[in-house]
Protein backbone atom coordinates (compact mmCIF):
# COMPACT_ATOMS: atom_id res chain seq x y z
CA UNK A 1 0.00 0.00 0.00
CA UNK A 2 1.43 3.37 -1.05
CA UNK A 3 2.21 5.85 1.67
CA UNK A 4 0.24 9.10 1.54
CA UNK A 5 2.42 11.98 0.34
CA UNK A 6 3.12 14.52 3.06
CA UNK A 7 1.35 17.83 2.78
CA UNK A 8 2.31 21.44 3.56
CA UNK A 9 0.35 21.24 6.84
CA UNK A 10 2.69 18.50 8.04
CA UNK A 11 5.77 20.42 6.95
CA UNK A 12 4.48 23.50 8.76
CA UNK A 13 3.86 21.46 11.92
CA UNK A 14 7.29 19.78 11.74
CA UNK A 15 9.02 23.12 11.25
CA UNK A 16 7.00 24.59 14.12
CA UNK A 17 8.26 21.75 16.37
CA UNK A 18 11.79 22.45 15.15
CA UNK A 19 11.69 26.18 16.03
CA UNK A 20 9.96 25.40 19.35
CA UNK A 21 12.89 23.13 20.26
CA UNK A 22 15.30 25.82 19.03
CA UNK A 23 13.72 28.57 21.14
CA UNK A 24 13.85 26.40 24.27
CA UNK A 25 17.51 25.56 23.57
CA UNK A 26 18.27 29.25 23.05
CA UNK A 27 16.46 30.11 26.30
CA UNK A 28 18.76 27.68 28.13
CA UNK A 29 21.88 29.01 26.36
CA UNK A 30 21.37 32.78 26.75
CA UNK A 31 22.18 32.91 30.50
CA UNK A 32 25.49 31.11 29.80
CA UNK A 33 26.31 33.60 27.05
CA UNK A 34 25.40 36.55 29.29
CA UNK A 35 27.61 35.16 32.05
CA UNK A 36 30.51 34.64 29.63
CA UNK A 37 30.23 38.08 27.99
CA UNK A 38 32.81 40.61 29.14
CA UNK A 39 31.00 43.70 27.83
CA UNK A 40 28.16 45.00 30.00
CA UNK A 41 26.33 46.10 26.83
CA UNK A 42 26.52 42.58 25.40
CA UNK A 43 25.46 41.01 28.72
CA UNK A 44 22.44 43.35 28.74
CA UNK A 45 21.56 42.44 25.14
CA UNK A 46 21.63 38.72 25.97
CA UNK A 47 19.50 39.27 29.08
CA UNK A 48 16.99 41.37 27.15
CA UNK A 49 16.72 38.71 24.47
CA UNK A 50 16.16 36.06 27.13
CA UNK A 51 12.97 37.85 28.16
CA UNK A 52 11.91 38.16 24.53
CA UNK A 53 12.59 34.46 23.96
CA UNK A 54 10.23 33.56 26.81
CA UNK A 55 7.52 35.56 25.04
CA UNK A 56 8.38 33.92 21.72
CA UNK A 57 7.91 30.47 23.25
CA UNK A 58 4.50 31.57 24.58
CA UNK A 59 3.54 32.81 21.10
CA UNK A 60 4.65 29.49 19.57
CA UNK A 61 2.41 27.69 22.05
CA UNK A 62 -0.47 29.88 20.80
CA UNK A 63 0.41 28.91 17.22
CA UNK A 64 0.26 25.23 18.18
CA UNK A 65 -3.16 25.88 19.76
CA UNK A 66 -4.32 27.74 16.62
CA UNK A 67 -3.62 24.65 14.50
CA UNK A 68 -5.02 22.28 17.13
CA UNK A 69 -1.70 20.63 18.00
CA UNK A 70 0.06 19.98 21.29
CA UNK A 71 3.19 22.14 21.79
CA UNK A 72 6.20 19.90 21.42
CA UNK A 73 9.73 20.19 20.19
CA UNK A 74 11.63 18.11 17.71
CA UNK A 75 15.41 18.07 17.94
CA UNK A 76 16.78 20.77 15.68
CA UNK A 77 20.24 19.72 14.53
CA UNK A 78 20.94 23.19 13.14
CA UNK A 79 20.44 24.99 16.46
CA UNK A 80 22.31 22.25 18.34
CA UNK A 81 25.25 22.82 15.99
CA UNK A 82 25.13 26.60 16.29
CA UNK A 83 24.90 26.51 20.10
CA UNK A 84 27.72 23.93 20.24
CA UNK A 85 29.87 26.35 18.24
CA UNK A 86 28.98 29.09 20.73
CA UNK A 87 29.99 26.84 23.63
CA UNK A 88 33.27 26.09 21.86
CA UNK A 89 33.94 29.84 21.49
CA UNK A 90 33.19 30.38 25.18
CA UNK A 91 35.71 27.69 26.08
CA UNK A 92 38.46 28.49 23.58
CA UNK A 93 38.34 32.29 23.93
CA UNK A 94 37.59 32.59 27.67
CA UNK A 95 39.36 35.69 29.01
CA UNK A 96 40.46 36.67 25.50
CA UNK A 97 39.82 40.11 23.95
CA UNK A 98 38.10 38.31 21.05
CA UNK A 99 35.60 36.45 23.28
CA UNK A 100 32.77 38.98 22.94
CA UNK A 101 33.25 39.21 19.17
CA UNK A 102 32.92 35.42 19.01
CA UNK A 103 29.86 35.42 21.26
CA UNK A 104 28.28 38.07 19.08
CA UNK A 105 28.98 36.07 15.94
CA UNK A 106 27.43 32.97 17.52
CA UNK A 107 24.38 34.96 18.63
CA UNK A 108 23.92 36.37 15.15
CA UNK A 109 24.16 32.90 13.63
CA UNK A 110 21.25 31.96 15.91
CA UNK A 111 19.30 35.07 14.92
CA UNK A 112 19.82 34.45 11.21
CA UNK A 113 18.62 30.87 11.59
CA UNK A 114 15.53 32.06 13.46
CA UNK A 115 14.82 34.82 10.92
CA UNK A 116 14.98 32.23 8.15
CA UNK A 117 12.67 29.82 9.96
CA UNK A 118 10.09 32.45 10.96
CA UNK A 119 10.02 33.90 7.44
CA UNK A 120 9.33 30.43 6.04
CA UNK A 121 6.67 29.65 8.65
CA UNK A 122 4.90 32.94 7.92
CA UNK A 123 4.82 32.20 4.18
CA UNK A 124 3.43 28.72 4.81
CA UNK A 125 0.90 29.93 7.39
CA UNK A 126 -0.36 32.50 4.85
CA UNK A 127 -0.64 29.78 2.21
CA UNK A 128 -2.51 27.50 4.63
CA UNK A 129 -4.87 30.26 5.82
CA UNK A 130 -3.58 30.16 9.41
CA UNK A 131 -4.27 33.86 9.95
CA UNK A 132 -3.86 33.75 13.74
CA UNK A 133 -0.51 32.03 13.33
CA UNK A 134 0.67 34.62 10.79
CA UNK A 135 0.30 37.56 13.17
CA UNK A 136 1.95 35.70 16.06
CA UNK A 137 4.88 34.60 13.88
CA UNK A 138 5.27 38.09 12.39
CA UNK A 139 5.56 39.58 15.88
CA UNK A 140 8.39 37.18 16.67
CA UNK A 141 10.10 37.77 13.32
CA UNK A 142 10.14 41.51 14.03
CA UNK A 143 11.78 40.89 17.43
CA UNK A 144 14.39 38.60 15.90
CA UNK A 145 15.24 41.16 13.22
CA UNK A 146 15.48 43.93 15.84
CA UNK A 147 17.79 41.76 17.96
CA UNK A 148 19.98 41.04 14.95
CA UNK A 149 20.20 44.79 14.19
CA UNK A 150 21.02 45.57 17.83
CA UNK A 151 23.78 42.94 17.85
CA UNK A 152 25.22 44.34 14.61
CA UNK A 153 25.27 47.80 16.17
CA UNK A 154 27.02 46.55 19.32
CA UNK A 155 29.57 44.73 17.14
CA UNK A 156 30.28 47.78 14.98
CA UNK A 157 30.37 50.40 17.73
CA UNK A 158 32.29 48.55 20.41
CA UNK A 159 33.00 44.85 20.45
CA UNK A 160 34.96 44.42 17.22
CA UNK A 161 37.17 47.47 17.92
CA UNK A 162 37.82 46.26 21.47
CA UNK A 163 38.80 42.82 20.19
CA UNK A 164 41.18 44.35 17.65
CA UNK A 165 42.58 47.08 19.95
CA UNK A 166 43.54 44.59 22.63
CA UNK A 167 45.56 42.58 20.11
Amino acid sequence: MAKEPKQLEELFHDTLKDIYFAEKKILATLPKMAKAAQSEELKAAFEKHRGETEGQIERLEKVFAAIDKKPQGKTCAAIVGITDEGAEIMEEYKGSPALDAGLLAAAQAVEHYEISRYGTLIAWAEELGYDDAVSLLEETLEEEEATDEALTEIAKTAINQEAKAAA
